[in-house]
């Protein structure tokens, strides 16, 4: 996009998603400043992200990606689009640095098929339910699951739902023990 990019990434744990923004920040920014004669920071915020589970939303979080440059009005096909990954996920070209999900590789048993089974996925727009879905869940850093999950989540102490603005009330036992000292 002009303003901002999209990835969908499978992490190996917990803090590698993050780790690998840090990596992009520390390393990507000073080379990019340097090529271009410029200073300071690239990006105006921190990234956002959220959490992604079960093949429908990977699926969904997939076309959603994909067809937001043409929900920008930058392209009319998502194919056209040079920086995405769905021209690679059809078929129409190969990409050398799209590794397929395993979400995506379940479509079907071989290579041919599963292109066409995205082709035809990835055609309609996505639900109005979704994108609200899906954008707030990104902004407000609460993951994108089944409520089985959230559930789940939740019972661990993981924030799963939009909270209120502004700094998170202590823990009554941690304001407490810090009138003792």
């Amino acid at each position: 996009m002009t303003n901002h990019i999209h990835l969908l990434v499978t992490p190996p744990d917990e803090v590698a998603g993050s780790d690998m923004m840090y990596e992009v920040g520390r390393r990507y920014v000073p080379y990019f400043n340097s090529r271009h004669g410029r200073t300071g920071t690239l990006w105006e915020g921190r990234f956002r992200s959220c959490l992604v589970e079960s093949r429908e939303y990977v699926l969904n979080s997939y076309r959603y990606i994909e067809r937001n440059p043409v929900r920008a009005g930058m392209v009319q096909d998502a194919s056209a689009f040079p920086w995405s990954s769905h021209a690679g996920n059809t078929g129409c070209r190969e990409d050398p640095l799209l590794l397929e999900h395993a979400e995506f590789t379940a479509l079907a048993e071989n290579s041919l098929e599963r292109r066409r089974a995205y082709r035809e996925f990835s055609a309609p727009t996505d639900t109005v339910e979704f994108l609200g879905a899906i954008r707030d869940a990104t902004n407000t850093g609460v993951p994108l699951v089944s409520d089985s999950l959230k559930h789940r989540l939740a019972s661990k102490g993981v924030r799963v739902e939009r909270g209120k603005p502004g700094p998170r009330p202590r823990p009554a036992d941690v304001a407490s023990a810090d009138l003792h000292v």
